[in-house]
């Protein structure tokens, strides 16, 4: 291959890659589809190292006398147009910082970080460091330590937990965090996901809880929800051993973890979902589903279920819709909303091409229709599926936003706590939270 064509493959290759990154390429058939997403993924949340080697890639190739042939100066030319794209990209994700904080002010109300206890305002953080986003896939972090496969259920290595501790005790108890991992309810464990936010919250005072569950075709749903709320109940019995407060537990997870930690808090101490644990409290005080599958039933007509439909009946649910609709319902987050959900704050990308962003904003209105509580939606211009994977420029300010609201509910928490109970006659209630005014979605970017 000479130079002239290196170029040329180069060009072509990374302006279709781009090409993904900026256009939602979502009816593409089940097929192209794992494609579409790892390409548009990859190369929208690494732009920036992207940009780095194909330039050093392409100044070698320009060295080498590329531009000498037609076919090397049409390759130099699409290289441009893709790097222009890039830009594009980078542009949209470094404005998702005063985005998000604008989602969290309609959610929240003005003025919602001074609502945040002064001790607790210091572990806030309004940049990003290029260090972590041109090292995507460092997380660890100084001040912690990680207790590994912990056992909290009967399931053997898929009913097992991790825990990031930090190392510097704190009175009363660290506030706890329940990551729920995903990967399609089939793939994906406890050591994948999470991590950016786990290790950004445990070295601000955070102790998170990451766990296996179990997964099909082997389990069939609602085994992965049962587990995940033995898991609740684990923790709200021994988590003051390792240093967290079981008083104060939220819960994350993203796709198919962001479908079980929205179900899990809408469905809390429900006895027929955590047999055997019936008596043991499930609920959370917060939950921050990232990505979910909110809508099995595609009761909002985006169709962005049918992709999934086949999946969820043949390995999943092992029925289809119309053999057990009730299941189906029961398995949905969208039917489970009540006025007692806890403080949720839901993200999605508007480019995700695995679980459109039609079905998180219907579930989103829904959710502030009934709930009692603050629901913030911010749907992050440009994104992808799985954005928060490892660190990027998008990454690390939806870390910083989450760290925001969780901070803000623990903090209207310990002013609850802290007032008498025959002050606050809901406060024994899993349901009694603040109210906080309602707002529409803000589109991020």
């Amino acid at each position: 291959m000479t130079a002239a064509t290196g170029l040329l493959v180069l060009g072509g290759v990374s302006l279709l890659a781009t090409a993904s990154v900026l256009y939602r390429c979502r009816r593409v058939g089940l097929p192209l589809v794992p494609l579409v997403f790892f390409t548009a993924w990859l190369q929208g949340e690494l732009a920036v190292i992207h940009l780095i080697w194909q330039g050093a890639l392409a100044a070698w190739l320009l060295s080498e006398g590329a531009l000498a042939q037609p076919e090397g100066q049409l390759g130099l030319a699409l290289l441009l147009l893709s790097f222009a794209g890039l830009m594009r990209s980078l542009y949209l994700s470094a404005g998702a910082g005063a985005s998000l904080r604008q989602a969290l002010t309609e959610g929240l109300g003005n003025g919602y970080r001074d609502a945040i206890d002064a001790d607790r305002r210091g572990v806030l953080r309004d940049h990003i460091s290029w260090r972590e986003w041109m090292r995507p896939f460092s997380f660890r972090r100084d001040g912690i330590t990680v207790i590994r496969s912990v056992p909290y259920g009967p399931a053997g290595r898929r009913n097992q937990l991790d825990i990031y501790q930090p190392l510097q005790p704190r009175a009363g108890g660290f506030p706890v965090l329940l990551q729920v991992h995903g990967g399609a309810w089939m793939i994906g464990n406890k050591q994948q996901q999470g991590l950016p936010l786990m290790n950004h919250l445990a070295q601000r005072g955070w102790l998170c809880v990451s766990i296996n569950y179990r997964l099909s075709p082997r389990a069939t749903f609602p085994d992965h929800l049962f587990d995940v709320k033995q898991a609740l109940g684990w923790i709200r019995q021994h988590i003051h051993r390792y240093g967290g407060n079981p008083d104060f537990v939220a819960i994350t997870g993203g796709s198919a973890g962001g479908h079980l930690s929205s179900l899990a808090a809408l469905t809390a101490n429900q006895p027929d979902l955590q047999p055997g644990f019936e008596q043991i409290d499930t609920s959370v005080q917060a939950a921050v589903p990232l990505y979910g599958v909110y809508d099995w039933n595609d009761v909002a007509g985006a169709g962005g279920t049918g992709v999934m439909e086949g999946l969820l009946a043949r390995f999943v649910m092992k029925c289809t819709r119309d053999q057990n609709p009730e299941l189906w319902r029961r398995g949905t987050s969208l039917a489970n909303i009540h006025p007692g959900a806890p403080p949720m704050f839901l993200l999605h990308g508007s480019h995700d091409t695995l679980v459109w962003v039609e079905d998180a904003r219907y579930f989103a209105e829904q959710l502030r229709c009934v709930s009692r509580n603050p629901v913030v939606y911010a749907e992050l211009q440009g994104a992808q599926h799985a954005f928060e994977i490892f660190h990027s420029m998008r990454c690390d300010y939806a870390v910083n936003a989450v760290t925001e609201f969780l901070e803000w509910n623990y903090s209207q928490w310990r002013r609850s706590a802290a007032r008498p109970s025959a002050a606050r006659p809901d406060a024994a209630r899993p349901d009694a939270a603040p109210s906080s005014p309602r707002a529409a979605p803000v589109t991020v970017g």
